[in-house]
């Protein structure tokens, strides 16, 4: 029977030869994630349980990365629960201070995650793994605390959905343009519970920075999973990191779906999310003149190589605007090491910006960006609802690294054209 990348892998995790969309499985996972947030609550489950050890030491990876380095005394007591369950259970995969970065770029960066993977994460964001060809979702910190226990998880197997990028990009449209793009169009439960799988030749032309920021915002649409099939720029990537073995699968061409959406992005122009949903989407050529008292970039969406180039690109020669902060984070510490090596971060310190290590602080208003009341920011993180990132009375528009970048110069939402 046809089935489409999702299906088999969850097919082969849960020991059948194929699953359909409905089907309630059982199935054999290949990475367990949780951060400082989220992972205490799982190990106290864990614990309570009765359990002693985890099954598979070489299979969980804490990551640190939201309070940290820990801004109060609460979110040091966080990462110590952290600290301590990762010595006590040896954990192979457990990232402190030195050599943390964001959880959903550090885990691809290290090979940790490969094609055919069944990962499940607490932290929505897991989805972003799609873009290898593993099949990875968010989870709550309960179903992680069984998985650590047992290497099993439940799911029902989701339909799905299939999108297909065809044309040519215009100037300045990133695949953040297209993402967003695409939550404005179907809504952010548009695919809810869905797997959404992201193909067409843009998708195929498109490096795996790109690929992953993609992924990264299927949750955005309410999406299950969002999966890329592996080809030749994925195992290049893959190759030159994966610590373990990796099977590719990929959808047959008459797989089944929910439906198919097809979009010429030709007809695409930079785009942002306008408080307070994702799929409040506007051009920012129709949106008029918003001025911003804060730029933010990176995240576990765009804190890649390829967005702090583009951003050192726009950046380079010019001066933040005097009434605006701008907040630059990589999404790891090679990355922030890359960047020092190829002279970017000059380019930053020159411009007026800021530089920070790699954290998750700002995008949920953890700390290192919060927004007062009456503030407004544009951001390249993920989500801008209500005290997203700060005051209840505080607004976030989401865009691209290009247009964040060019609107810290201008002092208002434009894109690098404005300049």
């Amino acid at each position: 029977m046809p089935m489409n990348i999702a299906e088999k892998i969850l097919a082969a995790k849960s020991g059948k030869k194929f699953v359909e969309p409905g089907e309630l499985i059982i199935a054999d996972v290949d990475l367990v994630l949780a951060n400082d947030i989220t992972a205490p609550i799982a190990i106290r489950e864990f614990k309570s349980s009765g359990a002693t050890k985890v099954w598979d030491k070489t299979k969980i990876a804490l990551v640190p990365d939201h309070f940290t380095p820990n801004k109060d005394i609460k979110s040091a007591e966080q990462a110590k629960i952290l600290r301590d369950f990762a010595r006590e259970q040896k954990l192979t995969h457990y990232y402190d201070q030195g050599e943390v970065g964001i959880e959903h770029a550090l885990l691809p960066e290290k090979g940790v995650v490969v094609p055919g993977d069944l990962v499940i994460g607490a932290d929505s964001h897991t989805c972003t793994y799609g873009a290898l060809g593993a099949f990875a979702t968010g989870v709550g910190s309960t179903d992680a605390a069984f998985a650590m226990m047992t290497g099993k998880a439940w799911f029902k197997v989701p339909t799905s959905i299939k999108f297909v990028y065809k044309g040519k990009l215009n100037k300045w449209v990133s695949s953040k343009d297209l993402i967003l793009y695409t939550i404005g169009d179907i809504g952010v439960d548009g695919a809810l519970y869905r797997a959404m799988e992201f193909t067409g030749p843009v998708i195929d032309k498109m490096s795996m920075d790109a690929r992953l920021t993609m992924s990264n915002m299927a949750i955005e649409a309410g999406g299950k999973a969002g999966l890329m099939n592996p080809d030749e720029t994925t195992m290049e990537y893959v190759k030159a990191r994966a610590e373990h073995k990796w099977k590719v699968y990929t959808s047959d061409k008459d797989a089944r779906y929910e439906k198919v959406i097809e979009y010429d992005c030709a007809k695409i122009e930079p785009v942002v999310s306008c408080p307070s949903l994702p799929e409040n989407t506007k051009p920012v050529s129709k949106l008029g003149k918003v001025v911003i008292d804060q730029s933010v970039i990176g995240s576990c969406t765009n804190g890649r190589m390829e967005d702090l180039r583009i951003t050192a690109k726009i950046l380079k020669g010019r001066k933040v605007n005097s009434r605006v902060r701008c907040l630059i984070f990589p999404g790891t510490r090679d990355i922030y090491s890359q960047a020092m090596k190829e002279g970017l971060v000059e380019i930053f310190m020159k411009s007026g910006a800021v530089f920070s290590m790699p954290t998750c602080g700002p995008c949920l208003g953890g700390h290192m960006g919060i927004l007062a009341k009456g503030e407004v920011a544009v951001s390249t993180t993920n989500r801008n609802f209500v005290g997203r990132m700060g005051s209840t009375e505080s607004s976030v528009y989401l865009s691209s690294p290009a247009v964040a970048a060019a609107s810290a110069v201008l002092g208002r939402i434009g894109t690098p054209e404005d300049l």
